[in-house]
Formats: structure tokens, sequence, C-alpha cells
């Protein structure tokens, strides 16, 4: 799975930092709607969900949190900690938020309106979107359809998930695509 981050410019002197964004400038894409979680329980668990055609970028103003990543083959756990960070999350990824601290508040933007018939809120349902999404009728190495290729299996396990960079968050950056943006001040 391709990790895409985003490192938004900073701009600051004495009186403080600030990071402007604008849309299809250091966002991708125009810029529906914006939400932002806090006070979140310890022990909560947000997102559960993928979406159809949505995109979005998670910015962690402040605190930090995790982000699992499943695309149906693959599962990625990245930690946001940094406000100038944010991690890109494309249609037909399955997201859940976790771990966040006490003092967290995690910024979303969305590339459309909210709209319940773009989101996939049941895992099953959505490893099926994913399976037809990327070729209806494959076969797996075994000849089943089922989703369980032991020779994906095996590849994962002989490879395991060791970063390169010595971090256990999985974003491992011969992975990851790096993007620098940030609108002037």
């Amino acid at each position: 799975m391709q990790i895409t981050r985003y490192s938004f410019q900073p701009h600051g002197d004495a009186r403080g930092q600030l990071i402007a964004l604008e849309e299809n400038q250091d966002v991708p894409f125009p810029i529906r709607r914006v939400y932002y979680m806090y006070n979140t329980a310890p022990d909560a668990v947000r997102g559960k969900h993928a979406h159809r055609e949505l995109q979005q970028i998670l910015i962690c103003l402040h605190g930090s949190c995790k982000i699992l990543m499943d695309d149906g083959e693959e599962r990625v756990t990245v930690t946001l900690d940094k406000p100038w960070e944010g991690l890109g999350i494309s249609n037909a990824i399955w997201r859940e938020m976790y771990d966040f601290s006490p003092d967290a508040v995690l910024m979303v933007l969305a590339s459309a309106p909210y709209d319940e018939s773009d989101y996939i809120r049941n895992y099953a349902d959505f490893l099926a979107y994913v399976r037809e999404k990327r070729g209806a009728g494959r076969k797996d190495t075994d000849g089943k359809d089922d989703g369980t290729d032991p020779a994906r299996a095996l590849e994962k396990k002989k490879t395991g998930r060791q970063d390169t960079d010595g971090r256990a968050d999985g974003a491992d950056p011969a992975r990851v695509q790096e993007r620098k943006g940030g609108a002037g001040q």
C-alpha cells in the first residue's frame, strides 16, 4: 500500500507559527468539508469505515493518534503527531483512528460533503467491494476467489513488516510518498 504524507510549510517568528492550506495547491482536491475530533475517550476507536469515492487528508493539530489503514490486502498503522504533517487517505481504504492522546485534535479535510451512500461501514462488505474493484472473477493462486491467496500470505510472512527507518509505525520510507506544500502567509 502506498502511503502519502503531506509536509505543510510552517511560517513563523517569535509570535508563533502559521500554516495556510489552499485547495488544489497544497491539497490535491477541492476541500468541500472540514471536521475535527477532540476530547476523544482514551479507549475510543473512530472511523471503522471506508469510502467509495471520498478522498481525505488527516492532520493531528495537537497531541497524537494512530491511523490504521487497510486496502484489503495490507494493513498499515501510521502515527500522526506533528501539526505540519498530513496523511492522505484515498477511497477504498478502510480506516480506524485510535490511541488518541488526551489533548489530541484530529482535523480532516474531505473532497466532498457528507454523503451516507459513500460509506462502507461493514468490514466484510468492504473486502467484497475491493475484491470486485480489483477485478471480478480474478482467482487466487489456490484457484479460489475468496481473497485468501496463500501465495500472497506467504510473501507477506517472508517479507515481514520491518520498516527501513526503524520506527514500528508501518510507514516504511521505502513505501511512503512525501509531498511538500504550504501556501504563503
